[in-house]
């Protein structure tokens, strides 16, 4: 049974990639990860913060001001106890790649140019077989046009990707006018891989003591669907190794990515529920699955039921939408609508 796939330009054994998390943080969960049967793994994130962090220009402009609107500072974690700063982080990469065979994809969070180009450069010299450019923005401002938004992305792509030389991926939210043409903007800047979609966490509010609290919510199985709508519209349009992430949580989840034209799937949320010998689980499925669909190999199965791939395209656009509400109305155990 063949389990590889190619993504990045990387041949890997199987489509089955950790994506950035807390995991990583420990060299031996690394190590535990490829022994379970991951094929790479993404290193937890390098914050733009972090590394602004150690300018001491920039502590002074974070700085100045505070006393005014002192609950500002609060939203921020002490960075220097965030994860590990960067130096620290290039260290983890260098170690990481020495103690494992699979390989190691580097991650930076932010959005502004900065110094991403100059970090990129230094994962690359650490070793790093690719890097993740995990672009997270919250636009706020409305006199910020969506154009100015997305160009934003585009320069950070076109900078990072022509300053090194290994692969860059790009994980993105979902939140553009156009996803397809915002990705293959992005693609035109020098992506080689989409990764569908970055999870924006959404605050809470606590109604007793009046504070805005961030919580951390682990996806599900159902948070797929939306990445996995998008990446088989654009499959066979796009040309691009697409990674599906948030929702992917059984060798279900991973099978319909693949159909749908994902090269690969990264999870975390299962990972850090169920453990990192979850990923054997889902590989024996996966083959069990493929014996019985006959299925000799991943690259069979790649796109199958793509928008371009299907007897009825047009499920996944606006008549999808409309036979969903007609079966649900059909339903005769279902609630009468009228």
């Amino acid at each position: 049974m063949d389990l590889s796939t190619n993504y990045l330009g990387l041949t890997l054994k199987n489509p089955l990639v950790p994506s950035a998390s807390p995991l990583s943080l420990n060299l031996d969960n690394i190590k535990l990860m490829e022994d379970a049967g991951a094929s790479a793994v993404v290193m937890y994130s390098l914050f733009e913060e972090q590394i602004n962090n150690k300018s001491e220009e920039v502590n002074q402009l974070l700085s100045n001001g505070t006393e005014s609107f002192g609950e500002a500072m609060s939203y921020f974690p002490d960075l220097n106890d965030y994860n590990v700063g960067p130096e620290e982080y290039l260290n983890h990469i260098r170690t990481a790649k020495k103690a494992v065979d699979i390989p190691i994809i580097g991650s930076l969070n932010g959005i502004s140019l900065g110094g991403w180009t100059k970090y990129a450069k230094k994962i690359e010299e650490a070793g790093a077989d690719a890097l993740e450019l995990n672009i997270y923005y919250i636009p706020t401002d409305p006199q910020m046009t969506g154009v100015q938004v997305e160009k934003m992305y585009i320069d950070i792509i076109r900078e990072v990707s022509s300053s090194i030389s290994i692969p860059v991926s790009v994980k993105a939210g979902p939140f553009f006018s156009s996803i397809p043409n915002m990705c293959l903007n992005m693609v035109n800047a020098g992506a080689k891989g989409l990764v569908l979609f970055n999870k924006f966490y959404q605050p809470d509010f606590d109604i007793e003591e009046f504070e805005v609290n961030p919580k951390l919510k682990l996806s599900r199985s159902y948070d797929m669907r939306l990445p996995m709508r998008w990446v088989a519209i654009m499959y066979d349009q796009i040309p691009i190794d697409f990674a599906i992430t948030s929702g992917v949580h059984t060798y279900k989840d991973v099978i319909k990515s693949i159909l749908a034209g994902a090269s690969v799937t990264m999870m975390a949320s299962v990972l850090l529920s169920d453990g990192i010998d979850r990923i054997g689980g889902m590989l024996e499925e996966i083959e069990n699955w493929m014996i019985e669909k006959n299925y000799n190999s991943i690259s069979q199965m790649k796109g199958r039921m793509s928008q371009g791939n299907i007897g009825e395209p047009a499920a996944f656009e606006r008549a999808n939408y409309m036979k969903v509400l007609q079966s649900w109305r059909q339903d005769p155990t279902g609630p009468k609508i009228y």
